[in-house]
């Protein structure tokens, strides 16, 4: 007889106190469009208005996908109600160098719930302790004080600054770049 997870003491390793990183499902499709909405709202990003069909495209490919590799994108669900509330993504990874950059949202009615923190520090273990990588950098437009943040809360340094990168809102903006190393971290989030 297998016996669960849960009968043996343990957790998933994709599970804390607050969230369960898990697949994106087909399902997904309106939670990632209000994600996308809200993502808007921070004036990080203004993309021209989507149809819902390319979320739904969206959801269903990243539910086809074949499961492997360092780029993915994972749902933050809640513990709590089991609903979608972000979306945290390693979207750029170097194996050969060692660093990966990565990011995260939350729908507006999530944020300040310590839902990020929790998904950001699952994805980091996972990507320094089973996959090996060394660095994780992170890319925030300057006016996103949330964001830096919860960066410097969870470790991550600024390590530099691209001036005017980005445009948006009718002025260009900085790009802050923050990374954090394996044993910065590790020292900061030992596994549990």
């Amino acid at each position: 007889m297998i016996r669960s997870v849960i009968e043996w003491g343990m957790t998933s390793f994709w599970t804390g106190s607050r969230v369960r990183l898990r697949g994106i499902e087909a399902e997904d499709s309106t939670a990632l469009m209000r994600f996308a909405s809200d993502e808007e709202g921070l004036g990080d990003l203004l993309h021209p208005p989507r149809p819902a069909e390319y979320f739904t495209t969206r959801a269903q490919e990243g539910a086809a996908a074949a499961p492997g590799g360092d780029r993915f994108a994972l749902v933050i669900e809640s513990v709590e109600t089991g609903q979608a509330v972000g979306v945290v993504a390693s979207h750029r990874a170097d194996p050969n160098m060692g660093w990966f950059e990565y990011g995260v949202t939350l729908g507006a009615d999530h944020r300040r719930k310590g839902y990020a923190t929790e998904a950001v520090v699952i994805l980091l273990r996972f990507m320094f302790a089973e996959r090996r990588y060394h660095k994780c950098e992170a890319r925030i437009l300057d006016h996103n004080e949330a964001s830096l943040a919860l960066h410097r809360r969870i470790g991550f340094v600024e390590e530099g600054r691209l001036r005017d990168r980005a445009y948006y809102g009718g002025r260009h903006h900085d790009l802050v770049v923050m990374g954090i190393l394996a044993a910065e971290f590790i020292q900061l989030h030992p596994a549990r």
